[in-house]
């Protein structure tokens, strides 16, 4: 609610946020997961985030690793598979899958330590392209999905067929994340 351009409690982002959370946890549904943790989930949640103004929904609520958030979302962006490189900077939110006994116990024996296989960058910037490491260079190979919405945005922006999918169903038994 807006009342003579303040913004209430009720309509921050942040509170929507915490809403939700608190909707999750009152009202969710326990899961099992790969990992032992569990989850608590809750089927067609959806939230909506103003980034007008240079504004993102960044919570203060809890800390929260802005430096690692930022190199996460760039790594992504450069289609990278290297978990090394973000470890590098401290940052080692991926180590996990990419470590040898990770890629061991998924059968990627062959895979160098660190790599991740054809994760969210990769299908962010060569979507359908066929996957050999971390090394290779996959320039001009499948679809650049980041390239092509950087060109509709900017040609077309009342376009609706504007879609970004990390996901690649063909290949995810080749990732870290889904064998």
């Amino acid at each position: 609610m807006r009342r003579s351009g303040l913004v209430t409690s009720d309509s921050h982002e942040e509170y929507q946020y915490l809403s939700l959370l608190s909707r999750i946890l009152e009202c969710g549904k326990q899961k099992s997961d790969r990992t032992g943790t569990g989850t608590i989930s809750m089927f067609g949640t959806q939230s909506r985030y103003s980034l007008r103004n240079g504004t993102i929904p960044l919570l203060t609520t809890k800390k929260v690793f802005w430096k690692g958030v930022l190199e996460e979302l760039l790594w992504f962006l450069r289609g990278s598979t290297n978990a090394k490189e973000l470890s590098d900077k401290g940052i080692h939110i991926w180590d996990g899958n990419g470590s040898r006994q990770f890629l061991d116990g998924l059968g990627f024996t062959d895979r160098e330590e660190g790599d991740l296989g054809p994760v969210y960058g990769f299908q962010w910037r060569h979507f359908g392209a066929k996957y050999q490491d971390m090394h290779s260079d996959y320039t001009g190979q499948g679809v650049d999905q980041i390239r092509n919405l950087v060109h509709t945005i900017r040609t077309n922006p009342d376009d609706r067929r504007m879609i970004l999918c990390s996901w690649n169903v063909a290949g995810m038994l080749l990732d870290s994340l889904c064998a």
